[in-house]
């Protein structure tokens, strides 16, 4: 089964194609539940209600967590509390390349 930090690793390289940034240095997935037999719940928001990219980002995301070793079944679910806020959620990374400062 992996741990958390497994999963925000695997998720990392998955971009927002809008900003070119990764969902978890922008601070859009908000966590990582590990269940029994190797259900996987995650908890991510979008920049925007209105993303045309969403379905996408939650297939992709899906699919990544999905070859992890040890998981069986992966949901994930589009929150929108708390709001996304970049200056708050973000990396120090994604605030540089968005000019957060």
């Amino acid at each position: 089964m992996p741990t958390k930090e497994v999963i925000f690793a695997a998720i990392a390289p998955v971009q927002d194609p809008e900003i070119g940034i990764g969902v978890v240095d922008l601070g859009l997935i908000y966590d990582a539940v590990i269940g029994d037999e190797g259900k996987i719940t995650i908890l991510m928001t979008l920049t925007t209600p209105a993303c045309p990219y969403g379905p996408t980002l939650i297939n992709t995301i899906k699919e990544t967590v999905a070859g992890l070793k040890g998981v069986n079944s992966v949901d994930v679910q589009l929150v929108w509390d708390p709001p996304w806020d970049p200056a708050e959620m973000a990396s120090d990374y994604a605030k540089d390349v968005l000019g957060i400062w």
